[in-house]
C-alpha cells in the first residue's frame, strides 16, 4: 500500500513563488511506486487547495483556474485519520494523507507556524520541528546560538524598526563604528529578499528603509570584502547526519541575489520589456561544484555545518551558507535554510544521491522523528479539574472570594 504524502507549499510569504517551484520539482521526482503524491497549495490569502492540476507549473499563471477547478479544503484529524475536507458544498472528505511534506519558504510557513499546526494535530511531517524552524528563520536567534556554540560569525548589530525611527543618529553611528561596507538584512526573510549592500551612510539609510518594508527586526553585518560564498547541505537529524558536496556560488553582485537564485541570468526581450526565462529554482543558479577549496578548509566547513545542524536541532535536509575570506582563508557561517530552495538536490547528485533517493530519505527521517515524538510523555493523567463544579469553582478555593 502506498504512503499518502501531502506536499504542502505556497503560503502568505514573499517567497511564495519560490515555494511553488521547489514543490513542483519535488513532486515530479518522488517515487510514484511508493507514494501517492497529494498536492496541498496554500494561496497568498491562506486558503488551502488540493487537486491534480496543482502539480503543473502552468496552473499558477492564472490563479482563477485554481479557485474554479481545485478543491478548497481544510486539513484536520478525524478519528485517527488526517483528512482534507472540502469547505464548500457537502463538506465531504476529499483526500486522506498519512504524512505531510512541507516545501515552503519564508515567514508564516517555514518559520515554525505551519510546523506548529501540523504538530498540534499530530500528523507525521518531514523536516525540522517548531523550535528548529523558528531559530532557523530568525537570523538573530540563529547567530546568537552559533556564537554560544563558538561557531564563527561575522561582526554584526541589530535593532527594531521603532528603535531606528527613535534613535536614527545613534544607530547610524554604531554602524559606522562597525565599519563600511555592510550588508543590511531583514532578520526573518530568506531568498535574499530585502537585502542590500551599503558602502556609506546614505546607502545604509536606503538599505535600512528597504529592509523595514519586510521586517520589524533588522540585522547589519560587516561585509567580507574578499568574498567567496560556499554552501553545503546536511541530511539527517540530531542522531545522525551527513554532508553533501560543497558548492561555490557565482553571484552577480556582493551576494547571491533573488534574481541569481530563482530567475536565472538568461533573459528574453518581450513586448513589455525584459523578462526572465522560466526558472528551475536554486538549481539554475551559477555555481562551481565541487567548490575549489583546500582540504583543510573543506573539512572545517563540513565540521562547522554538522555542529550547526545539531545545535539548532535541525532535521531532514537543510542548506548552510558560508562566507569565506579568500585573503585570510577564514570562514564565517552565514545562515541555515531549514527548507532550502530546490531542497538542495543539486548538492547531493555530485556525490551519487539522486533526487528521488534524497526525497525518500527525507520521508523516512520524518517518519522516524514522528515515532520518537509520540514515544515521549507529553501529558499526565490528572484530576485537577475533578474538583470543579458548575457554579462553585474549585472546592479548595472556598473562602478566597475577594482576595484576588
Amino acid at each position: 500500500m502506498k504512503i499518502r504524502v501531502g506536499v504542502i507549499f505556497g503560503g502568505e510569504s514573499v517567497e511564495h513563488e519560490v515555494s511553488v517551484i521547489s514543490a513542483i520539482q519535488a513532486m515530479n521526482k518522488m517515487d510514484s511506486e511508493k507514494y501517492e503524491i497529494i498536492p496541498i497549495y496554500i494561496t497568498k490569502n491562506r486558503e488551502w487547495y488540493t487537486g491534480e492540476m496543482l502539480k503543473e507549473i502552468e496552473t499558477y499563471s492564472d490563479p482563477s483556474l485554481i479557485k474554479r477547478y481545485a478543491k478548497n479544503v481544510v486539513l484536520y484529524e478525524k478519528d485517527g485519520r488526517f483528512v482534507l475536507q472540502s469547505k464548500k458544498g457537502l463538506k465531504r472528505i476529499v483526500k486522506e494523507i498519512d504524512l505531510a511534506f512541507p516545501i515552503v519558504h519564508g515567514t508564516n510557513v517555514e518559520d515554525g507556524v505551519l510546523q506548529g499546526y501540523l504538530q498540534s494535530i499530530g500528523i507525521p511531517f518531514v523536516g525540522g520541528d517548531v523550535y528548529a524552524c523558528v531559530v532557523g528563520q530568525d537570523k538573530l536567534f540563529m547567530k546568537e546560538i552559533f556564537e554560544h556554540e563558538n561557531l564563527p560569525v561575522c561582526k554584526y548589530l541589530w535593532f527594531y524598526d521603532n528603535e531606528y525611527d527613535e534613535k536614527t543618529d545613534e544607530i547610524l553611528a554604531k554602524i559606522k563604528k562597525l565599519g563600511y561596507p555592510v550588508i543590511v538584512k531583514p532578520a526573518t526573510l530568506g531568498s535574499s529578499v530585502g537585502i542590500k549592500t551599503a558602502y556609506d551612510e546614505r546607502e545604509v539609510s536606503d538599505a535600512i528603509d528597504e529592509a523595514i518594508r519586510y521586517d520589524h527586526k533588522i540585522i547589519v553585518e560587516k561585509l567580507v570584502e574578499d568574498l567567496m560564498e560556499v554552501n553545503i547541505s546536511v541530511l539527517g537529524n540530531y542522531e545522525n547526519a551527513n554532508v553533501s558536496a560543497i558548492e561555490q556560488v557565482v553571484p552577480t553582485k556582493d551576494f547571491l541575489t533573488y534574481e541569481d537564485k530563482y530567475l536565472g541570468s538568461s533573459k528574453v526581450k518581450g513586448k513589455l520589456g525584459v523578462k526572465y526565462k522560466s526558472s528551475k529554482g536554486m538549481a539554475s543558479a551559477s555555481r562551481i561544484v565541487p567548490a575549489k577549496l583546500e582540504k583543510g578548509l573543506k573539512e572545517e566547513i563540513e565540521d562547522v555545518a554538522l555542529r550547526a545542524f545539531k545545535a539548532l536541532g535541525s532535521s531532514g535536509v537543510v542548506r548552510i551558507d558560508f562566507l569565506v575570506d579568500k585573503k585570510s582563508n577564514k570562514i564565517y557561517i552565514n545562515e541555515i535554510n531549514n527548507i532550502p530552495g530546490s531542497l538542495s538536490f543539486y548538492l547531493w547528485e555530485p556525490i551519487g544521491k539522486e533526487y528521488t533517493e534524497l526525497l525518500d530519505d527525507m520521508i523516512n527521517i520524518g517518519i522516524r522523528d514522528y515515532k520518537r515524538r509520540v514515544s515521549k510523555t507529553h501529558s499526565f493523567e490528572s484530576n485537577i479539574l475533578k474538583g470543579f463544579t458548575e457554579l462553585g469553582g474549585l472546592k479548595g478555593m472556598k473562602g478566597t472570594k475577594g482576595k484576588f
